[in-house]
């Protein structure tokens, strides 16, 4: 959030790799996502995605209804 609050954003993407290759998101994805949304709104930085990148795929945490 301190880089788009310094960029003066109005919304964000956050984005994170997963190596392994499995893009299902874990328990802490999902919590964390929760958190930046939460923060945004306090905040007036809207969260648009999260999305998880695999070698093969990704997966957008916004699709699966996370957000």
């Amino acid at each position: 959030m301190k880089a788009a609050i310094l960029s003066n954003s109005a919304s964000i993407i956050v984005a994170h790799n997963h190596p392994s290759g499995h893009c299902e998101p874990s328990r802490e994805d999902i919590e964390v996502t929760k958190r930046l949304v939460e923060a945004g709104r306090v905040i007036g930085i809207d969260v648009l995605d999260h999305l998880i990148v695999c070698p093969e795929r990704y997966l957008s945490l916004k699709e699966k209804g996370y957000i």
